[in-house]
């Protein structure tokens, strides 16, 4: 056996390879000595027939998959090795080969059900191409693009578990060092006749991408090559990201709005997704997360999403009774994939079943409410009742989770397993008849007939009752204490037994097989069926959420206009008991506007549900406000929040202008753009050069003129609204009680006075005497700034160059210029100019 599992480990050097004995997966040797501790089994040894001890472990094969995710989350790739012959017809050892590998992005049951586990692939030539799939749905999809940006933005999106790049690729690795990596034979990538011949039916979507094709190609043969003796009958569409109907957001939106996860603790909890999800269903979770991700900017789609929330958010009892069907309802789509696999079993058959046998109830309830909208999924839930009736006449829904021991099928389904079933139960009515029969002949009240794989039935008689034995009885074992015997009547009724056991264990799982060939050969229909429920199941969340919550439904126009009345932040409002509502408006006009007030005020919590009402709005949800007006924007930019990437050498500030460079250069004028505090990770004038640089450039450039909300604590900035007709200033209210404030969040027209920074420190906690020494330092800068803007300006006011071409100078610098550095110590050349900034500082001139 040993010899077998060296020869088999050589094929999967690379993983953790799980050899069948039995009803266990054993590890071996340097697996075992892995894996035991990850999996937290007992590690143990066994002799290896030369002296030496072989380290193994195990885990039962019915409760494997539970370990099999454990070593894939950890960055392992597991080999499962079965048995490929029947143990009772082989002759020698037992065949045995590698079936599949798993790996992150090829393992099909993932412990996270509201989310898809992607598989992709990257390629380049002159273009880049994208190509992923979820293969325990079946969803198959490919990208080729110029942009390396939007190929960054869909794979922050998906978020694979793996992604495959080509061996000696001409680009650079560290580009995806975000992610689980596995090289690929570069060969594969071109070896595009192998998808084509497998995709007929989408040959021109094929051809029109080619790099796009390589990246799918590469997969495909990645997954053949995995799992080898699977066809993925469930993947059975491929199609391609639409860019004229889908808004792609950048890594830096989708993280700063957290629309499926919080910033600080990366778990659903606290996002978007978690507010909006009231599915009833693992696949409409997985739907609308993906909406959420990808907010629509085709109004007519748009508008058909809200008009079907309207209907669903109006009729109560269309949507109680529909949610109440839907909670019922298993995951199509992995069960499909998991049969498609030859992975389900008969519980899976009737979770099929079950979910199937539900399908009219759905669209009665749709046509007896007289579903205008839900009409059109009709005709995806018809034609598999005949499927659904056919299972549950056959599976009996206690079957246990193995296919080869029996009692997988009903009785009643078939006249052949009744009569086998009706012999193998009757066999052992008829050894209990036995029994108490011979006890009676005998006389030996402590006879008993028994039953083990090794000798099959007997009879058996304690040595203290050998001597009241008849004569017909043939001695079989002798055991310490008895004698066991057999009939030849016994003998008789055990081969009738046994037989009949076999035969209907052998003839329960042909029948299985039969009807899970039925099942794949329904599979584009229960694929249909399955987008339709969940399509179905995501618009019922929505409706939901929107009663609940008071949600309006937005107007979608396309003047340029967004306009918010009593405007609230989704998810905040549900942590709090006093969320204060607030209005936006933007428009071609009126397009940038200044916020400013304290920290702590509510500026962000502003930005962001500005934001996220319009990408609510976006993805065909009502919103929460009292009346919201929305023209589609073309994407939404955001730069919020402080973060670094030290693995990349950038630094907070570093981040900052990268994030702000992508918006500048992405933007158009119909794109929505939300700063917080530009320029705040450098010095005070780089910071305030960059931010009014940056505010400017949004205003005064023609092809850009963004809609824009700027929050800034450089109140300097205010003034822009004087320069530019475009510009608009907002502020945070503040109501002050004494030495203390009040944080009103309400935000009103007009700039604010000053930023109430040390207030802040005040309610964080900082020491008495920090505060007070603060004070009083803002106390003397605020005169000295106000001394500085007293001074005359030279010239007229519209001839001075623009702030990146000012020269500040002094005529205390000369002096410098005659320093004799030379003869300073470095303590005498510091204090020196210390007291030439103290002294140009108290005399400025402009």
């Amino acid at each position: 056996m040993l010899e077998q599992y060296n020869k088999i480990k050589k094929q999967a050097t690379d993983a953790i390879l799980f050899f069948r004995l039995g009803d266990f997966y054993e590890m071996f040797g340097q697996d075992a000595e892995v894996a035991a501790p990850i999996l937290d089994i007992v590690l143990t040894a066994r002799d290896a027939g030369n002296g030496t001890k072989i380290p193994m472990c195990g885990v039962p094969y019915h409760s494997a998959e539970n370990y099999i995710q454990k070593l894939v989350s950890m960055g392992y790739k597991v080999a499962i090795c079965e048995q490929v012959e029947d143990p009772r017809t082989s002759k020698g050892i037992v065949k045995r080969e590698i079936v599949r590998v798993i790996t992150p992005g090829t393992i099909d049951f993932s412990g996270n059900e509201t989310k898809n586990n992607y598989l992709a692939s990257v390629y380049k030539e002159k273009l880049w191409g994208l190509a992923y799939t979820d293969i325990s749905t079946g969803h198959f999809q490919i990208i080729e693009t110029s942009s390396f940006e939007t190929i960054q933005s869909e794979l922050y999106r998906l978020a694979p578990s793996e992604l495959l790049l080509p061996q000696d690729s001409i680009y650079s690795h560290s580009l995806f060092s975000d992610y689980y990596i596995s090289f690929v034979d570069k060969n594969w990538y071109n070896q595009t006749k192998i998808l084509k011949d497998r995709f007929p039916e989408y040959l021109e979507l094929l051809d029109s991408m080619p790099v796009a094709t390589k990246a799918a190609t590469g997969l495909w043969c990645y997954i053949k090559n995995n799992i080898p003796n699977s066809e993925q009958n469930h993947i059975l569409k491929i199609t391609s990201l639409q860019s004229n109907t889908i808004m792609v957001l950048d890594k830096w939106t989708r993280k700063n709005l957290e629309l499926v996860e919080t910033l600080r603790t990366n778990e659903e909890k606290g996002s978007l997704f978690s507010v909006l999800n009231q599915t009833k269903t693992a696949f409409g979770a997985r739907l609308l997360r993906n909406w959420i991700q990808q907010p629509l900017i085709d109004k007519e789609l748009i508008e058909e999403r809200l008009n079907t929330v309207e209907e669903l958010a109006n009729n109560t009892i269309l949507r109680k009774d529909l949610q109440k069907i839907l909670s019922k309802v298993y995951d199509l789509e992995r069960i499909l994939s998991k049969i498609s696999l030859g992975r389900g079993n008969a519980r899976d058959l009737y979770a099929l079943a079950t979910t199937l046998s539900n399908l009219p109830k759905i669209r009665t309830t749709i046509m007896e409410n007289n579903s205008m909208r839900l009409t059109k999924y009709l005709k995806f839930l018809e034609n598999l009742d005949s499927l659904a009736d056919e299972l549950i006449a056959a599976i009996n829904p206690e079957a246990p989770y193995t296919l080869r021991e029996g009692n997988i099928i009903r009785n009643g389904y078939s006249a052949e397993i009744d009569h086998l079933r009706a012999i193998a139960s009757g066999g052992k009515e008829w050894i209990a008849d036995l029994e108490s029969k011979e006890r009676e002949r005998t006389k030996i009240k402590s006879l008993k007939v028994g039953y083990n794989k090794v000798f099959g039935y007997y009879i058996e008689i304690t040595n203290s009752n050998l001597h009241l034995v008849p004569s017909d009885y043939q001695r079989k074992q002798t055991l310490a204490n008895a004698e066991r015997f057999v009939t030849p009547e016994l003998k008789e009724m055990e081969q009738k037994i046994l037989t009949a056991q076999d035969e209907l264990a052998a003839l329960e799982y042909e029948l299985f097989l039969k009807l899970r060939e039925k099942v794949l050969a329904k599979s584009l229909e229960l694929i249909a069926c399955a987008h339709a429920l969940a399509e179905i199941d995501v618009f019922v969340s929505l409706a939901e959420v929107a009663v609940q919550y008071n949600y309006c439904k937005p107007e979608i126009r396309t003047d340029g206009v967004i306009d918010i009345v009593e405007g609230r932040h989704p998810v905040v409002e549900r942590l709090t008991d006093s969320f204060v509502p607030n209005n936006t408006k933007l428009t071609r006009n009126k397009h940038l506007a200044l916020i400013t007030g304290p920290n702590m005020s509510g500026k962000s919590t502003y930005l962001r549900q500005t934001a996220l009402i319009v990408l609510m709005s976006q993805i065909g949800s009502f919103v929460p406000a009292q009346k919201a007006s929305i023209s589609l924007v073309d994407c939404i930019f955001t730069r919020i929040g402080a973060s670094d990437n030290l693995a990349a050498g950038q630094s907070t500030f570093m981040v900052e202008m990268n994030e702000v460079a992508y918006i500048l250069k992405n933007a158009t004028t119909d794109s929505l753009i939300v700063l917080d505090e530009v320029g705040r990770g450098t010095a005070t004038y780089d910071g305030l050069s960059l931010a009014w640089a940056i505010a400017e450039y949004i205003v005064e450039n023609n092809s850009l003129k963004t809609k824009t909300l700027f929050a800034t604590h450089y109140h300097e900035l205010t003034e822009l609204e004087e320069k530019h007709p475009t510009v608009f200033n907002l502020h945070v209210a503040v109501k002050e009680q004494g030495e203390d404030m009040i944080f009103l969040h309400k935000i009103l027209p007009g700039k604010a006075d000053r930023s109430y920074g040390i207030h802040v420190a005040k309610l964080a906690g900082l020491p008495n005497s920090v505060i007070r020494k603060a004070a009083a330092l803002l106390s003397e800068l605020e005169k000295n700034t106000s001394k500085a803007k007293n001074t005359k300006i030279i010239g007229d006011r519209s001839l001075q160059p623009s702030l990146f071409d000012l020269e500040y100078t002094h005529p205390l610098l000369n002096e410098i210029e005659d320093l004799d550095i030379d003869n300073l110590t470095p303590r005498q050349a510091l204090e020196y100019l210390y007291d030439l900034r103290n002294r140009i500082s108290s005399s400025r001139i402009i």
